[in-house]
């Protein structure tokens, strides 16, 4: 017989779990392939019971990238103070794994799944998100020994994302670019932006 009420700590438990979930289905497979169904199936609730935490899938999307700001931030400031690596090795280690995935999975929003959040969100909601990403750049940039004005962090944000975003692009949605040249294009990308990220380096800008 299923459950007829949960506590207060139990529904917390849940929609962490959701949340958890959601992200871990869409760094795997990308969020249009990732179903409702699948995360409340794996959780091991109703459609209904999902509901009631979110009235939509972009709400949780939103959340699971709420959720995975501070795991990013964890993993930099784990990089920057390990004794073995340097300042850039470190660096351009957490940037390929915004770019590539691995242990860490993080989920990136591919050009079409942006596309589809953003006609989803409400402005106030929109306007929430790009302001929670703006704080979450800036405090990467700290991490890394950067103290940068908005506009340098917002340059910087679109330069990873983009390069980000066209690695996962290649070949699906831009099928005239040449795939076999993508990862030669990613890594050309990630040191013109370490080389800029070096000149940034405990200094102030604007």
């Amino acid at each position: 017989m299923p459950k007829v009420a949960y506590s207060e700590a139990e529904r917390e438990r849940v929609r962490k779990e959701l949340i958890t979930t959601g992200l871990e289905l869409m760094a795997k497979q990308g969020i249009q392939h990732t179903t409702i169904e699948q995360i409340y199936l794996r959780v091991g609730i109703s459609r209904t019971f999902f509901y009631s935490f979110f009235p939509a899938k972009e709400d949780l999307v939103v959340q699971a990238f709420y959720y995975q700001q501070p795991q990013m931030l964890a993993r930099a400031r784990e990089l920057m103070d390990d004794p073995g690596l340097g300042w850039r090795e470190g660096v351009e280690r957490f940037l390929r794994r915004v770019c590539y995935g691995g242990r860490d999975r993080f989920a990136i929003m591919s050009i079409e799944e942006q596309q589809a959040l953003a006609k989803c969100l409400s402005e106030d909601k929109r306007r929430e998100f790009l302001k929670r990403r703006l704080a979450f750049f800036t405090e990467m940039l700290r991490a890394f020994g950067i103290r940068a004005g908005t506009q340098t962090v917002k340059l910087l944000g679109n330069l990873l994302f983009s390069a980000a975003i066209l690695r996962k692009a290649i070949p699906d949605t831009l099928p005239f670019l040449f795939p076999d040249a993508a990862d030669d294009a990613t890594d050309f990308q990630l040191n013109a932006i370490l080389d800029y990220m070096e000149t940034l380096r405990g200094q102030d800008h604007p």
